[in-house]
């Protein structure tokens, strides 16, 4: 397949529409005051704010708010243009509506290199797939996108309701609106007269929304850029904070259940009697596969610690299937068997690599390897359901409202217009919450006992064993070096199986296709490197596991084996890692200054006896990070003392919010970099709970240092970008300390 092809294949677009649709205007996201209807006496200014009649401003953010701060920096961005306190405004979670679709995550799933980015094909699709974006209402939490796609449509919705403010006051005052100005939240004349928000109401009903809007210059912020204390943190510190498993409706019930435990496997019988006969057990149902869920039986009642302990009563005989025999072991095998016998589809070359490898002096080659992982949530899968009227609503815990509506009309069997999606505050979400395979098995539930909500939630055993697990992959990394150990050639070959197929396929089957994904090989195809010839293909390889989108994605195994590789190369040239990493870069000027940073904060390469540094740079969602990792030996294990972060994520607009998602990040990327593995036997996951998934405590936690390089680009993501780089960082220090590369994660000295 071409790569033109590819790309505008998947873009799904024929040339006429592209001619017709493509030139015309994009669809404005500011939206009227119908989208954000105004309650109790409020009005709303546009879809996105409206202000209450006590004057404070309500901000209706689109994403979920999982612990990454979006209740906090999308605020801010309304804040800063409305000219109010961030202390005056409110958060409401927004409706379901086209104007609070990520565009966003749509531009940056385009598969193209850094070096294409100017080019005609990569303008011409980005432009396309955004105007696409704004027609569908897909409104996901996810790729670090949340404030990179909010960074124009909340600023204009800020700026429009400013311009509403001023022209509310000038006709009270029968004044110019250029002789009116809103400054902390106040609406002043320049003769010292002022109105307070809640003075406005009622003018601003009659005010039309504005056409053009004048958006502040950087120079201008007097928000943006600076810390601010997080909006969320005081309900969640008083036990206010609604997570879905807070969710208590009148006569709810409680719901657990227990799914088939081999992959592919099936329900073939179960005697209901004994669960029956526990005081309080309701009804015992069984559950089909839907939306990517295996078969499952379900016990309802008056408490879900009684529906647990039914469970046990239960004697359930299930079909093992046809991957009864399956092992990790075996998926592996298969997949170094595919990297040896295909060719895959090539994502980018430059020059030839294979012509270069054959002339180079000197020729490094490795194979590198990552097991599947579980997300493994603070939260287990929930989702409370009421079914009645003809109508369902929902309460969950979701990275996707607008396609959990449409899989619950699904499962219910009615219009998508006839369900209400209540999202509530997510305990984790890491990728795993944009899945909705339990959401399906919570409606079916809710009809078996309506009018009554059910609350089903998920034991931890069930969350780990039924997972969408981080997909497994192997690469093989070849490079080549001149006779003055100058990098000449960077080959690599990868195979995995393909995340956004399978996500098609559980939640819009009618959109599922084979295509080559970009998350298979990012992170191994789009950095910076400035090698002269390069070449990176990937081999789709299916397997019966199921997979699913893990905190950074690709990047997350692919960092590890490009990162790990560049050190390999550094040492076969006996140059300094830091070095042959800058003479790499020469024409990017930000990655240098990152990589640096990151080395100068850390002193790198003066460590005490008995520990050593490592250091990797990765570019992923928009930003770029570098990690110092220090590291020594405890009695055989590793142990990371510190890790000092670098990154440029352009424009911060929270720095302390930037500073501690990298600290989240680092922390989750280090669990699996030290410990996480999903392992298969007899078609069945093998770890069931943190005895077995274990995390990383507290008391084995580094100390991490975070260093901001100012920039005045647009934002970049952070809430994944602090997790591709550690374990990389871990790996060359250990190298450094030990002499042993250690090519599979997770790191072991012993394997």
């Amino acid at each position: 397949m071409k790569r033109r092809s590819f790309i505008l294949g998947g873009i799904g677009l024929s040339g006429a529409l592209v001619v017709g649709w493509g030139v015309l205007p994009p669809r404005s996201r500011l939206g009227g005051r119908e989208t954000l209807p105004p309650l109790y006496g409020a009005v709303s200014l546009n879809g996105w704010v409206r202000i209450a009649p006590d004057g404070t401003v309500v901000v209706a953010v689109p994403r979920s708010e999982m612990g990454q701060g979006v209740y906090t920096a999308l605020p801010m961005l309304v804040a800063e243009e409305l000219e109010v306190p961030l202390a005056q405004v409110r958060v409401e979670q927004a409706p379901i509506d086209a104007i609070y679709g990520n565009v966003a995550v749509l531009v940056t799933g385009l598969p193209f290199h850094p070096d294409q980015e100017n080019g005609d094909l990569a303008r011409a699709s980005e432009w396309i797939v955004a105007k696409l974006g704004r027609e569908l209402d897909l409104q996901v939490t996810g790729g670090s996108t949340s404030v990179r796609d909010a960074w124009r449509p909340m600023r204009e919705a800020g700026a429009a309701a400013r311009a509403m403010l001023i022209a509310a006051a000038a006709k009270q005052w029968n004044a110019a609106p250029a002789q009116c100005s809103v400054s902390d939240g106040v609406v002043r004349h320049l003769d010292g007269r002022k109105l307070a928000l809640r003075e406005l109401i009622g003018t601003l009903r009659e005010v039309p929304l504005p056409g053009e809007v004048r958006l502040k210059p950087a120079q201008e912020f007097t928000l943006i850029g600076k810390p601010a204390p997080r909006l969320d943190v005081p309900d969640k510190v008083t036990g206010q904070a609604r997570f879905g498993i807070d969710v208590r409706l009148p006569g709810m019930l409680f719901a657990a259940l227990r799914a088939c435990p081999t992959i592919g496997g099936t329900l073939r019988t179960v005697d209901p009697a004994p669960a029956l006969a526990l005081p309080g057990v309701v009804r015992v149902s069984t559950l089909s596969g839907a939306a990517g869920g295996a078969p499952a039986v379900a016990v309802v009642a008056n408490s879900w610690w009684t529906a647990q302990r039914a469970l046990d009563k239960l004697r359930i005989e299930w079909d093992e299937g046809p991957n009864a025999g399956m092992s990790s072991d075996w998926l592996l095998a298969r997949m170094r068997g595919a990297l040896g016998a295909e060719d895959g589809f090539t994502f980018y070359e430059g020059g030839d690599g294979e012509a270069a490898l054959k002339r180079a002096v000197q020729r490094v080659e490795a194979e590198y390897r990552a097991p599947h992982l579980a997300h493994a949530t603070m939260e287990p899968m929930n989702c409370t359901a009421r079914f009645a009227d003809g109508r369902l609503a929902i309460w969950a815990p979701t990275q996707v409202p607008s396609v959990l509506r449409h899989v619950a009309a699904r499962a219910a069997g009615i219009d998508a217009d006839r369900v209400e999606v209540n999202v509530t505050l997510l305990g984790g979400g890491f990728g795993r919450r944009l899945e909705v395979d339990f959401v399906p098995q919570a409606v079916w539930l809710a009809r078996d006992v309506s009018p009554a909500p059910v609350q089903l939630l998920w034991s931890r055993e069930e969350d780990t064993t039924h997972d969408f697990y981080r997909p497994a992959a192997v690469a093989k990394m070849r490079g080549g070096l001149d006779a003055n150990g100058a990098p000449l050639a960077w080959v690599t070959k990868s195979v995995s199986d393909a995340i956004v197929p399978q996500y098609l396929r559980r939640t819009y089957p009618a959109l599922a296709a084979d295509t080559p994904d970009k998350t298979t090989i990012e992170g191994l195809f789009d950095q910076p490197y400035e090698f002269p010839h390069r070449h990176c293909a990937h081999v789709t390889h299916h397997t019966p596991v199921p997979i699913g989108f893990w905190r950074s994605v690709g990047h997350s195994h692919n960092a590890f084996f490009a990162e790990c590789f560049i050190d390999e190369m550094a040492y076969a040239a006996r140059r300094d890692p830091v070095d042959f990493r800058r003479r790499l870069l020469a024409r990017h000027a930000r990655h240098r200054a990152v990589l640096e940073l990151a080395a100068a904060k850390a002193q790198w390469g003066r460590v005490g006896p008995g520990r050593a540094h490592g250091i990797a740079l990765h570019e992923s969602f928009g930003s770029i990070v570098a990690q110092v990792a220090e590291v020594s030996l405890a009695q055989g294990e590793i142990r990371v003392q510190r890790v000092v972060c670098a990154i440029d994520c352009g424009t911060a607009v929270n720095p302390e919010i930037v500073a501690q998602q990298l600290e989240s990040g680092i922390v989750f990327g280090l669990t699996a970099a030290l410990y996480g593995e999903i392992t298969i036997a007899a078609g069945r996951v093998e770890q069931r709970n943190f005895p077995q998934y274990r995390m990383l405590t507290l008391g084995d936690t580094p100390r991490i240092e975070t260093h901001l390089v100012p920039s005045d680009a647009p934002p970049g993501g952070v809430g994944e970008v602090g997790t591709p780089p550690i374990a990389p960082a871990v790996a060359n220090a250990v190298f450094h300390l030990t002499g042993r590369r250690l090519r599979s994660l997770p790191l072991r000295l012993g394997a």
